[in-house]
């Protein structure tokens, strides 16, 4: 029985997320990619919050940049945001999504920009 893409990203969603999850000390960085934008926030999954989030939607600067561009963009605005929040270190979750292209680009950047996973 084939899988549409949506069951198939939501089957390996689950199974990423049986390993992941993020605390106080070591919060989750978890993607999400539309056709058009790239959303990225840290996760405290143990209080339910959202401490630390950026998207390409509101960067206007890279609105006209490609995706990979804007990807990374957000990666480093993700990474300055969390280290002055106080966050260094975070485990990654990709969502879902292969670690490749647009994903690939914010955790790269992420990395640059000072945040480890």
């Amino acid at each position: 029985m084939a899988f549409s893409k949506i069951a198939r990203r939501a089957k390996i969603k689950r199974r990423i997320r049986k390993r992941v999850s993020g605390n106080a000390e070591i919060p989750r960085l978890t993607v999400y990619r539309s056709n058009k934008q790239i959303y990225a926030q840290i996760v405290d999954d143990l209080k339910g919050i959202t401490l630390v989030s950026a998207s390409s939607q509101m960067m206007k600067e890279t609105e006209k940049l490609p995706k990979i561009e804007q990807a990374a963009a957000v990666g480093k605005l993700i990474a300055e945001k969390a280290l002055k929040a106080g966050v260094n270190q975070v485990v990654f979750d990709r969502n879902g999504y292969l670690y490749h292209g647009r994903v690939k680009s914010l955790a790269d950047s992420a990395r640059e920009g000072g945040l480890k996973f």
